[in-house]
């Protein structure tokens, strides 16, 4: 019963009510020294999205050329400021998410967006691998009508990719970005800290090329 419940998001009345106290968040990045927290740089965007297990997932973008900082968290769900058992448990509608901050001018949302979907494999629901349950589903927040874009874009893309490689649906939600919830410190860079840490993060293999995204690259600025 435990398991099927895990399986399924609970409904706002159904999830843990949280609590007013937020997380405390460490003051500086443990691999490149920026803050976690805003106010972030003028000009600078944010990247939001869930992708399996968060420890593997953050080291995905923090490698990433023109990522600032980096963090992993909680979102999509109902509960105030949850903590990680609470997540676990199913009862709260979030799932583990990894925010980065990027310089625009260095790196494009259409980069981010192919490291998002080469890094884990978007077709498997609730779950990632062997890491089960709602806290696992693959999710993608944007902040604009172009992230929005580039996303649903970049998606339909992704799954003729997949199709033609055997993969089944995309199960990926794309939603505006709802709050992020800072998870506790020591999950923070948690492989930085522990490089021989589990990382249950595993791709397709299956390449998501980006240029029939190039369109919306300078929407922007039209």
């Amino acid at each position: 019963m435990v398991f099927l419940r895990k399986l399924r998001l609970p409904s706002e009345n159904e999830a843990l009510p949280g609590r007013d106290e937020v997380m405390p968040v460490p003051p500086a990045h443990f691999v490149n020294g920026n803050p976690l927290e805003g106010p972030f740089p003028q000009g600078y965007d944010c990247f939001h999205a869930g992708l399996g297990c968060f420890w593997g997932a953050e080291r995905k973008f923090w490698e990433t050329e023109g990522v600032w900082t980096t963090a992993v968290g909680y979102a999509g769900g109902h509960t105030k400021n949850p903590t990680y058992e609470e997540v676990c448990s199913g009862l709260t509608g979030h799932t583990e998410v990894v925010l980065a901050v990027f310089d625009p001018a260095l790196v494009d949302y259409a980069d981010l967006l192919k490291v998002f979907w080469e890094a884990h494999d978007p077709t498997q629901g609730m779950r990632q691998g062997n890491d089960i349950g709602t806290q696992y589903r693959s999710a993608i927040y944007v902040y604009d009508d172009r992230q929005r874009e580039l996303a649903l874009a970049s998606r339909e893309q992704y799954q003729r990719a997949l199709s033609a490689a055997g993969y089944g649906e995309i199960t990926t939600e794309i939603e505006g970005a709802p709050r992020f919830y800072y998870a506790e410190h020591y999950h923070q860079q948690y492989l930085a800290k522990v490089p021989n840490g589990y990382c249950g993060l595993g791709g397709t293999g299956v390449t998501c090329g980006i240029e029939p995204l190039v369109e919306f690259r300078g929407a922007a600025g039209r």
